[in-house]
């Protein structure tokens, strides 16, 4: 059997910079710092003893060609590795479910890549997943994504990733440990209860083209700031600058999001929070929450229990084969 294991991100600044119509057309490209995060999916794959294909994840399916399997990124990930028939792929996550805003769709996509080239004995590098992830997910599938969760759950860490029409460019932040141990120690997730997927927002039309153009440029000036601000290590700054990219967010589409979500985050605020956002496209997922030590163990205590408190710590491996 082997097993993958590839982790989830959450992003500071940037995000929605790095899809191609804006990051391939900006005199400046796109920016995200991001990190990924010790929640992970996993996924295993065994050789059959006949030549069908088992796939198990939310759904159970069992088909005689890769042409029949209805989850379009195992689907993909099998024809673009060459894998065929005799397999059974399984996919678990620490955190189920899609439209957490955690980059779940690409980790698993990542994941599927690195298990499928170990099954054929292939030994591929960080750049190889990601990239053959971005080709399953935005050309052949044409999901209205950008490339940093490809990047991310590939490679783990804390980065600040460029993207360009030349290509992307993850360049690590190596930060002191006391820098990290803060970084683990004052951030939080905080869940909507609302789950909702990354490309049926970002396929929304926008407000306004223009403004949003302007919105991406002062996002992806915020990424610049962040990147910075972490290098010198001034987290609680970097916390205020949480709730700067929010505003910047909410204002490219009115599907990022809604009544319900703008009470818990004027709530989580009110609770003692220095800065707060939805992590990726928004309309659902986690808030990434930023405050002292003891926030985490307040907020439990004020906020319903349907809004779980996740604590996060930095995964500096990446995606990796942990069997096989």
């Amino acid at each position: 059997m082997i097993i993958s294991r590839t982790p989830l991100r959450v992003s500071f600044c940037g995000g929605g910079t790095d899809i191609d119509d804006f990051s391939k057309s900006s005199n400046n490209g796109g920016k995200v710092v991001s990190m990924a995060i010790d929640r992970h999916v996993y996924v295993t794959i065994n050789p059959r003893f006949d030549n069908r294909i088992r796939v198990s994840y939310s759904s159970l399916e069992i088909v005689d060609s890769v042409d029949e399997i209805r989850h379009d990124l195992v689907r993909e990930s099998m024809k673009l590795t060459g894998v065929e028939s005799g397999i059974e792929i399984t996919t678990i996550a620490d955190i189920p479910g899609k439209g957490t805003g955690l980059g779940s769709s690409s980790t698993v996509t990542v994941g599927l890549l690195h298990a499928l080239h170990h099954f054929c004995g292939r030994s591929v590098d960080k750049d190889q997943l990601a990239d053959e992830a971005c080709k399953i997910e935005i050309e052949l599938l044409n999901q209205p994504i950008g490339r940093q969760d490809q990047y991310a759950a590939a490679f783990g860490g804390l980065n600040a990733i460029n993207f360009s029409k030349e290509g992307v460019n993850v360049n690590p932040l190596t930060i002191p440990t006391e820098t990290v141990s803060q970084i683990e120690d004052e951030f939080s997730l905080v869940y909507t209860g609302i789950t909702r997927k990354a490309s049926s927002v970002l396929s929304e039309k926008p407000i306004d083209y223009e403004e949003k153009v302007n919105r991406l440029n002062e996002i992806r000036e915020q990424a610049e700031i962040a990147e910075k601000l972490l290098k010198i290590g001034d987290i609680s700054k970097l916390g205020l600058l949480l709730n700067e990219a929010w505003i910047n967010k909410r204002a490219i589409s009115n599907s990022v999001s809604n009544d319900k979500i703008d009470s818990l985050y004027h709530k989580i605020l009110d609770i003692g929070a220095n800065g707060a956002k939805l992590v990726g496209a928004g309309g659902g997922g986690f808030f990434l929450v930023h405050g002292t030590p003891g926030l985490r163990n307040t907020l439990e205590k004020n906020l319903d229990e349907k809004y779980r408190i996740i604590p996060i710590k930095i995964d500096n491996t990446g995606s990796s084969i942990i069997h096989g």
